[in-house]
């Protein structure tokens, strides 16, 4: 849990303070759901049942987004999250073919409720067989705005304009919360990637403002920048030289999926979204999974790892730890694992076999 005086740059710039906290009722906390799109509805079943097997004071505030029309269901799922502070999610789905004008869902919540710092993980799990061992790099990125910030009109028929948003408020915001998660989580290194060499004043000016901060208010860490093509090469061949790296929102998208593949698939990886006033828990990797919807197959791991981090943020370390442990341990063993990472278990299968090793722990 992030716990910070309330000066000026941190309110700026830390994901939770005080005054964010969720609040408690009865020792118990109420967390908004949003079980999403695709498989959002068996992965995050499956942390329902593990946290009530495991005892966790947790209350759930489900949200269903569904329908044509999803515009009241996220505004009922926005009035949640600012009630609760905190909510673990699926993933929306967003078409390339939607032509309304509805945009990405998961990127209105964001702008709305301004969640403004995505944090993924991406470190090799004991028992999955990946082609490059011991991966362990942390990819931040900004929510809200540059390619992401959904600003499009076509200016005459045949032509459209897409506007990049990049503020320096922003920049350096995200900034100070890499620099910041670098510093409490003992990394050494944040490198910013860029693509200033063409894009050179909105790349140019959030190579600069991370250069900047880097240098003038951490000294005692390393500070560099990459190009986000060459980025991604380097990530592929050889990932061990990166620690930190923070990115504007295509390329920490971009650079999530290549971390995704080097632990083992999008199944695997935990991920948290940050703002002011709320916290919201999430899958570290953009797939919804339309085509094994309803299978039971799905990997349950990164929304259950993505719960545990939702648990440390409340201060349930314990529980916290306890189900990471039986997570790890299922997977190590491969005997009850799901077919992404080379098993034959189902969606709830995996999930058994958690409950059944916390009860053990």
């Amino acid at each position: 849990m992030f716990r910070h005086s309330l000066t000026k740059r941190t309110l700026a710039t830390v994901a939770t303070t005080e005054k964010m906290l969720p609040k408690k009722y009865g020792g118990r906390y109420t967390v908004t759901l949003i079980p999403g799109d695709g498989v959002g509805k068996e992965v995050t079943d499956s942390v329902v049942s593990i946290f009530k097997a495991e005892n966790v004071p947790v209350d759930w505030d489900r949200i269903e987004v569904s329908g044509v029309d999803k515009t009241e269901d996220v505004k009922a799922a926005v009035e949640s999250l600012k009630r609760n502070r905190i909510g673990l999610k699926g993933i929306w789905h967003t078409s390339p073919a939607d032509q309304a004008g509805h945009g990405s869902l998961n990127v209105a919540l964001r702008k709305e409720l301004d969640i403004y710092a995505n944090v993924a993980r991406f470190k090799s799990i004991p028992g999955v067989k990946v082609k490059i061992p011991d991966v362990d790099l942390v990819v931040i990125r900004e929510n809200t705005e540059g390619e992401f910030s959904g600003l499009e009109h076509e200016s005459v028929p045949g032509v459209v304009e897409s506007l990049k948003i990049m503020t320096q408020d922003n920049i350096e915001r995200i900034a100070r919360f890499a620099f910041d998660y670098a510093k409490r989580n003992e990394r050494k290194q944040v490198v910013a990637v860029h693509k200033a060499n063409i894009m050179k004043m909105g790349d140019g000016l959030f190579k600069n403002l991370v250069q900047e901060v880097g240098e003038k208010e951490y000294p005692e860490l390393d500070v560099g920048n990459i190009i986000v093509d060459n980025a991604s090469m380097q990530t592929v061949a050889k990932p061990h030289q990166f620690d930190v790296l923070v990115t504007p929102s295509m390329y920490g998208t971009i650079l999530g999926n290549i971390g995704a593949a080097l632990i083992g698939g999008p199944g695997l990886v935990a991920g948290a979204n940050y703002g002011r006033d709320v916290a919201l828990f999430e899958p570290g990797s953009r797939h919804v999974g339309l085509d094994i919807k309803g299978q039971n197959v799905a990997n349950p791991t990164a929304m259950i790892l993505s719960s545990v981090l939702l648990l440390n943020h409340l201060g349930l370390s314990t529980s916290a730890e306890r189900i990471s442990k039986a997570v790890h341990e299922v997977i190590a063993e491969g005997k009850s694992v799901t077919r992404d990472i080379g098993g034959t278990a189902s969606t709830t299968e995996f999930t058994e076999a958690v409950i059944n090793k916390l009860a053990v722990l």
